[in-house]
């Protein structure tokens, strides 16, 4: 499997119809739990899962806002890692969460044109 991910049940649903695989969660322990068995599975010298562990494989995580925010700075340390599996947020059922800047307002930031 090389995507997999965490948000709502109604999303999980959704992104199961296009053939990706994941989880619900409702807290952020449910989070952090499912977080960590995606993460420790992997084995950085070999490149590859390790079976011992038993969490799914995936190459991109997809998470919802929510799910990032219960995560916290579990995250930002991962995501500043360098590490697989690669994480994109994605807004949750209800939309997206207020004071968060879309892709393209990132990228208009980062380069200083809006056209």
């Amino acid at each position: 499997m090389d995507y997999f991910f965490i948000g709502d049940p109604e999303l999980v649903i959704a992104f199961r119809f296009v053939g990706i695989d994941g989880t619900s969660v409702k807290d952020a322990e449910e989070a952090v739990e499912v977080f960590l068995r995606i993460t420790q599975s992997w084995d950085e010298t070999a490149g590859v899962v390790r079976p011992d562990i038993g969490a799914e494989s995936c190459r991109i995580l997809i998470l919802t806002e929510e799910v990032a925010d219960w995560l916290g700075d579990r995250l930002i340390e991962w995501q500043l890692s360098d590490r697989y599996p690669l994480v994109v947020e994605l807004p949750g059922i209800l939309g997206r969460h207020s004071g968060r800047m879309t892709l393209v307002d990132s990228i208009r930031e980062a380069i200083g044109i809006h056209v």
